[in-house]
Protein backbone atom coordinates (compact mmCIF):
# COMPACT_ATOMS: atom_id res chain seq x y z
CA UNK A 1 0.00 0.00 0.00
CA UNK A 2 0.62 3.28 -0.77
CA UNK A 3 0.16 7.44 0.28
CA UNK A 4 -2.87 8.30 -1.97
CA UNK A 5 -4.54 11.83 -2.71
CA UNK A 6 -7.28 12.22 -0.99
CA UNK A 7 -10.79 9.54 -1.21
CA UNK A 8 -14.56 10.21 -1.27
CA UNK A 9 -15.51 7.38 0.65
CA UNK A 10 -19.12 6.04 1.33
CA UNK A 11 -19.49 4.03 4.17
CA UNK A 12 -22.56 1.13 4.78
CA UNK A 13 -23.12 0.40 8.43
CA UNK A 14 -21.81 2.84 10.15
CA UNK A 15 -24.07 1.93 12.98
CA UNK A 16 -22.15 -1.62 13.77
CA UNK A 17 -19.40 -2.53 15.35
CA UNK A 18 -17.12 -3.20 12.63
CA UNK A 19 -19.10 -0.01 11.07
CA UNK A 20 -18.41 2.43 13.68
CA UNK A 21 -14.67 2.07 13.98
CA UNK A 22 -14.12 2.37 10.53
CA UNK A 23 -16.31 5.75 10.18
CA UNK A 24 -14.16 7.06 13.51
CA UNK A 25 -10.95 6.35 11.70
CA UNK A 26 -11.78 7.69 8.29
CA UNK A 27 -12.54 11.25 9.49
CA UNK A 28 -9.43 10.90 11.40
CA UNK A 29 -7.54 10.20 8.49
CA UNK A 30 -6.16 12.69 5.87
CA UNK A 31 -5.84 10.86 3.02
CA UNK A 32 -10.09 10.58 3.16
CA UNK A 33 -11.67 13.64 1.94
CA UNK A 34 -15.33 13.25 2.51
CA UNK A 35 -17.21 10.13 4.12
CA UNK A 36 -20.72 9.58 2.90
CA UNK A 37 -22.12 7.29 5.29
CA UNK A 38 -25.67 5.59 4.43
CA UNK A 39 -27.42 4.32 7.41
CA UNK A 40 -31.34 3.91 9.04
CA UNK A 41 -30.89 5.57 12.09
CA UNK A 42 -29.60 8.94 12.85
CA UNK A 43 -25.66 8.37 13.79
CA UNK A 44 -25.80 11.40 16.36
CA UNK A 45 -22.60 12.94 15.47
CA UNK A 46 -21.14 16.03 13.20
CA UNK A 47 -18.00 16.64 11.34
CA UNK A 48 -16.69 19.35 8.43
CA UNK A 49 -16.14 15.67 6.44
CA UNK A 50 -19.18 14.00 7.36
CA UNK A 51 -22.24 13.39 4.89
CA UNK A 52 -25.06 11.43 6.35
CA UNK A 53 -28.16 9.91 4.07
CA UNK A 54 -30.82 7.97 5.85
CA UNK A 55 -31.93 5.11 3.64
CA UNK A 56 -34.39 2.59 5.41
CA UNK A 57 -35.10 -0.27 2.70
CA UNK A 58 -31.38 -1.56 1.44
CA UNK A 59 -33.29 -3.73 -1.03
CA UNK A 60 -33.34 -1.18 -3.29
CA UNK A 61 -30.94 1.20 -3.89
CA UNK A 62 -32.19 3.24 -6.36
CA UNK A 63 -32.62 6.43 -4.47
CA UNK A 64 -29.06 6.65 -3.65
CA UNK A 65 -27.58 7.09 -7.03
CA UNK A 66 -26.98 10.82 -6.26
CA UNK A 67 -25.38 10.04 -3.07
CA UNK A 68 -23.10 7.39 -4.61
CA UNK A 69 -22.16 9.76 -7.51
CA UNK A 70 -17.90 10.62 -7.84
CA UNK A 71 -16.93 8.12 -4.61
CA UNK A 72 -13.49 7.09 -4.72
CA UNK A 73 -14.18 4.05 -2.26
CA UNK A 74 -16.92 2.20 -0.07
CA UNK A 75 -16.60 0.67 2.63
CA UNK A 76 -19.37 -1.97 3.22
CA UNK A 77 -19.94 -3.55 6.77
CA UNK A 78 -23.99 -4.15 6.79
CA UNK A 79 -24.61 -7.37 8.14
CA UNK A 80 -26.07 -9.54 10.74
CA UNK A 81 -25.31 -12.61 13.30
CA UNK A 82 -26.22 -16.19 12.50
CA UNK A 83 -28.73 -17.57 14.53
CA UNK A 84 -30.07 -13.49 15.84
CA UNK A 85 -32.43 -13.74 12.33
CA UNK A 86 -33.98 -16.51 9.97
CA UNK A 87 -32.38 -18.22 7.19
CA UNK A 88 -34.07 -16.36 4.36
CA UNK A 89 -33.36 -12.90 6.35
CA UNK A 90 -29.54 -14.03 6.53
CA UNK A 91 -29.49 -14.79 2.95
CA UNK A 92 -31.75 -11.07 2.46
CA UNK A 93 -29.32 -9.07 4.48
CA UNK A 94 -25.99 -10.78 3.13
CA UNK A 95 -26.06 -11.68 -0.17
CA UNK A 96 -29.03 -9.49 -1.58
CA UNK A 97 -28.66 -6.12 0.14
CA UNK A 98 -24.39 -6.11 -0.81
CA UNK A 99 -25.41 -7.12 -4.62
CA UNK A 100 -28.25 -4.62 -4.56
CA UNK A 101 -25.98 -1.82 -3.07
CA UNK A 102 -22.59 -2.83 -5.11
CA UNK A 103 -25.55 -2.07 -8.43
CA UNK A 104 -26.39 1.21 -7.86
CA UNK A 105 -22.52 2.20 -6.30
CA UNK A 106 -20.93 0.70 -10.04
CA UNK A 107 -23.73 2.44 -11.93
CA UNK A 108 -22.69 6.01 -10.44
CA UNK A 109 -18.74 5.38 -9.68
CA UNK A 110 -17.51 2.96 -12.00
CA UNK A 111 -13.85 3.39 -10.74
CA UNK A 112 -14.43 2.91 -6.88
CA UNK A 113 -12.80 0.41 -5.15
CA UNK A 114 -14.52 -1.80 -2.83
CA UNK A 115 -13.55 -3.43 0.68
CA UNK A 116 -16.85 -6.33 1.80
CA UNK A 117 -16.49 -7.34 5.14
CA UNK A 118 -17.08 -11.20 4.89
CA UNK A 119 -16.22 -14.03 6.97
CA UNK A 120 -13.85 -16.64 7.77
CA UNK A 121 -14.74 -20.14 5.50
CA UNK A 122 -16.50 -17.90 2.96
CA UNK A 123 -17.51 -20.16 0.42
CA UNK A 124 -17.74 -19.07 -3.55
CA UNK A 125 -18.00 -22.97 -4.46
CA UNK A 126 -21.89 -22.66 -2.26
CA UNK A 127 -20.83 -26.02 -1.81
CA UNK A 128 -21.04 -25.58 2.45
CA UNK A 129 -23.06 -26.52 4.33
CA UNK A 130 -22.96 -23.80 6.52
CA UNK A 131 -25.49 -20.62 5.27
CA UNK A 132 -23.16 -18.23 6.58
CA UNK A 133 -20.74 -19.40 4.63
CA UNK A 134 -22.22 -20.15 1.79
CA UNK A 135 -24.33 -16.70 1.96
CA UNK A 136 -20.66 -14.58 1.98
CA UNK A 137 -19.62 -16.56 -0.60
CA UNK A 138 -22.02 -15.98 -3.05
CA UNK A 139 -21.88 -12.08 -2.28
CA UNK A 140 -18.36 -12.37 -2.94
CA UNK A 141 -18.77 -13.87 -6.28
CA UNK A 142 -20.99 -11.19 -6.98
CA UNK A 143 -18.88 -7.97 -6.33
CA UNK A 144 -16.14 -9.34 -8.08
CA UNK A 145 -18.39 -9.75 -10.82
CA UNK A 146 -20.02 -6.41 -10.35
CA UNK A 147 -17.47 -4.72 -12.53
CA UNK A 148 -14.91 -2.81 -10.18
CA UNK A 149 -11.75 -1.92 -10.72
CA UNK A 150 -10.32 -3.19 -7.07
CA UNK A 151 -12.77 -5.61 -5.00
CA UNK A 152 -10.95 -6.42 -1.20
CA UNK A 153 -12.32 -9.28 0.38
CA UNK A 154 -12.25 -9.54 3.87
CA UNK A 155 -12.93 -12.61 6.03
CA UNK A 156 -11.87 -12.32 9.75
CA UNK A 157 -12.40 -15.08 12.26
CA UNK A 158 -13.26 -14.23 15.46
CA UNK A 159 -13.70 -10.25 16.13
CA UNK A 160 -12.81 -8.89 19.32
CA UNK A 161 -15.11 -6.14 20.13
CA UNK A 162 -12.74 -4.12 21.85
CA UNK A 163 -15.57 -2.19 23.35
CA UNK A 164 -17.76 -3.43 26.34
CA UNK A 165 -21.70 -4.31 24.23
CA UNK A 166 -24.11 -7.11 24.97
CA UNK A 167 -23.10 -9.65 23.04
CA UNK A 168 -25.32 -11.14 20.39
CA UNK A 169 -25.71 -14.98 21.84
CA UNK A 170 -24.14 -16.78 24.62
CA UNK A 171 -20.84 -18.38 22.36
CA UNK A 172 -19.87 -15.06 21.54
CA UNK A 173 -19.96 -14.40 25.62
CA UNK A 174 -17.52 -16.90 25.77
CA UNK A 175 -15.16 -16.04 23.31
CA UNK A 176 -15.03 -12.51 24.66
CA UNK A 177 -13.86 -13.54 28.18
CA UNK A 178 -10.98 -16.33 26.79
CA UNK A 179 -9.88 -13.65 24.27
CA UNK A 180 -6.87 -12.21 26.17
CA UNK A 181 -5.66 -16.10 26.80
CA UNK A 182 -6.61 -17.55 23.59
CA UNK A 183 -5.31 -14.67 21.47
CA UNK A 184 -1.75 -15.22 22.49
CA UNK A 185 -1.30 -19.25 20.97
CA UNK A 186 -3.75 -18.64 18.53
CA UNK A 187 -2.94 -15.06 16.92
CA UNK A 188 -4.59 -16.03 13.46
CA UNK A 189 -7.54 -16.72 14.86
CA UNK A 190 -8.96 -13.36 16.15
CA UNK A 191 -8.88 -9.68 15.16
CA UNK A 192 -10.27 -6.73 16.94
CA UNK A 193 -12.92 -4.88 15.45
CA UNK A 194 -10.90 -1.55 15.40
CA UNK A 195 -7.87 -3.04 13.30
CA UNK A 196 -10.46 -4.82 11.01
CA UNK A 197 -12.27 -1.64 10.24
CA UNK A 198 -8.39 0.42 9.39
CA UNK A 199 -7.58 -2.47 7.52
CA UNK A 200 -10.43 -1.82 5.51
CA UNK A 201 -10.61 1.59 5.21
CA UNK A 202 -6.67 1.54 4.44
CA UNK A 203 -7.27 -1.08 1.73
CA UNK A 204 -9.30 1.43 -0.76
CA UNK A 205 -7.66 4.36 -0.26
CA UNK A 206 -4.45 4.27 0.01
CA UNK A 207 -4.41 0.84 -2.50
CA UNK A 208 -2.62 1.58 -5.47
CA UNK A 209 -2.86 -1.83 -7.59
CA UNK A 210 -5.97 -2.76 -9.08
CA UNK A 211 -7.43 -6.14 -8.90
CA UNK A 212 -9.27 -8.49 -6.37
CA UNK A 213 -7.54 -9.63 -3.07
CA UNK A 214 -8.79 -12.35 -0.58
CA UNK A 215 -7.59 -11.06 3.08
CA UNK A 216 -7.68 -14.25 5.39
CA UNK A 217 -7.56 -13.35 9.22
CA UNK A 218 -3.47 -13.77 8.98
CA UNK A 219 -4.14 -11.26 6.40
CA UNK A 220 -5.57 -8.68 7.76
CA UNK A 221 -3.37 -8.47 10.57
CA UNK A 222 -0.27 -8.53 8.59
CA UNK A 223 -1.67 -5.31 6.58
CA UNK A 224 -2.83 -3.52 9.94
CA UNK A 225 1.27 -4.51 10.89
CA UNK A 226 2.49 -3.06 7.50
CA UNK A 227 0.66 0.33 7.76
CA UNK A 228 0.32 0.57 11.57
CA UNK A 229 3.85 -0.74 12.93
CA UNK A 230 3.23 0.09 16.90
CA UNK A 231 0.15 -1.78 16.36
CA UNK A 232 -0.92 -4.38 19.28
Amino acid sequence: MTPATSKRLVLVGATGMVGGYALRYALDDDTVKTVTAIVRRKLGISHPKLREVLHADFADCSTLSSALSGQDAAVFCLGTYTGTVSDAELRKVTVAYTIEFARVLHGASPEAAFSFLSGNGADPTGKSRIAFARYKGEAENALIAAGFPSVYLFRPAYIYPVEPRKEPNFTYRILRAIYPAFRVPFPNLVVRADELAHAMVDAVVRGSERGNRVFENRDIRALVKAIHPYTR
